[in-house]
């Protein structure tokens, strides 16, 4: 597969400092207002990436959150069901460098005794609440002796993400990052929790889904793996060709996420991040345009096939190459380069284990 690559070189005024000073501006001011839960979630994700990732803050950058800390804990007594939001956001703050007074300490405090976390309906949202209270000291699932071995029995379940399914993968990712404390420590994963990692990520490399993949990488490096360098030189490429733009009426329903992400598993890589000129103003990320993946041509092919289909990836290939246009075969030829699982993975594609199952 070939692409002509443009690379837009940063200004030279504004260096990488500049450039995050820019980006927390525009997000905590210019973008949304505070009292939007998507306010909270952008944030909440651009500081975590920072924090996580040890990026470089300059002295004033963090300037922008001071009315937010000012309120933050009116807002969390009357907004507690976004407490993760809301730690997360101030926790990150301080540990960035900004002064608090032991705000954070506090907030945890005040959502274990509340029993927030009891709250919470899904082991992730559990492994999540866990990773936040722990920062400042506090287990709020002390209790709860058998959630590891749950979130382990979830992600070992190699079955579950050899088929498209992007809620599940991203499950898959968060619980990595939880277990690992975003690459803190060791998460421990055994062969399965690797392999199902691959899976995601030839997923999501056949999909062209750069928001996930991104995130995959992320965590095979935290689990001490090093991803795939076609997976890896391809995501550089994609947040190299993303447009940033930057205008006072320009709209944000964007590909932000995965501008962050992207350049979340750039640095976790040890390659140049958040290359891109970024000013104060209110900033859209627009991803470039390309052609259909290929994932949706596969299925397809294969669901036709019906009791014709076969495991067998071998077997299989010429069906699937026939139906694939010459951009699509370049992408899974590439995939199938990119990982020694593929065909364990395609014998999980293709599903013929499931026929007849009572």
């Amino acid at each position: 597969m070939s692409n002509v690559i443009t690379l837009n070189v940063p200004s030279r005024r504004r260096g990488l400092g500049q450039r995050i000073s820019g980006m927390i501006e525009s997000f905590a001011h210019a973008r949304r207002t505070g009292d939007d839960v998507f306010w909270l979630k952008e944030n909440a994700e651009l500081l975590n990436i920072l924090e996580c990732t040890g990026t470089a803050i300059d002295d004033d950058a963090l300037v922008p959150h001071a009315g937010f800390l000012r309120q933050v804990e009116s807002r969390i007594e009357f907004f507690p069901q976004y407490y993760r939001f809301l730690l997360s956001i101030c926790l990150d703050l301080e540990d960035l460098g900004m002064s608090t007074d032991g705000q954070g300490e506090r907030l945890v405090a005040w959502a274990a005794n509340c029993g927030l976390p009891e709250a919470e309906l899904s082991d992730l949202q559990r492994a999540e609440a866990r990773r936040l209270m722990l920062r400042r000291g506090v287990d709020p699932m002390a209790g709860d002796t058998g959630l590891d071995d749950r979130l382990r029995g979830f992600i070992g379940r190699t079955q579950t993400f050899a088929m498209p399914n992007k809620k599940a993968a991203y499950e898959l990712t968060h619980i990595v990052f939880y277990l690992s404390e975003y690459g803190r420590r060791d998460p421990i994963l055994d062969v399965s929790a690797i392999t199902s990692l691959e899976f995601a990520g030839l997923l999501a490399f056949l999909d062209q889904n750069a928001d996930l993949l991104a995130e995959v990488c992320v965590a095979l490096r935290y689990a001490g793996r090093t991803p795939s360098p076609i997976w890896e030189n391809w995501l550089e490429r994609e947040i190299a060709l993303f447009t940033v733009t930057e205008d006072d009426h320009v709209g944000i329903a964007d590909d932000y996420h995965e501008f962050f992400v992207g350049n979340w598993a750039l640095a976790v890589a040890g390659r140049p991040a958040f290359g891109k000129a970024m000013g104060p103003g209110r900033i859209r990320f627009d991803r470039a345009e390309h052609s259909a993946s290929p994932l949706r041509d596969i299925s397809e092919c294969m669901f036709r096939l019906a009791s014709a289909r076969r495991s067998d990836w071998q077997s299989m290939r010429p069906h699937v190459a026939d139906v694939l246009t010459r951009e699509g075969h370049d992408i899974l030829s590439e995939a199938e380069a990119s990982s020694d699982k593929f065909d364990s993975f395609f014998a999980g594609f293709a599903r013929t284990g499931m026929r007849g199952a009572q």
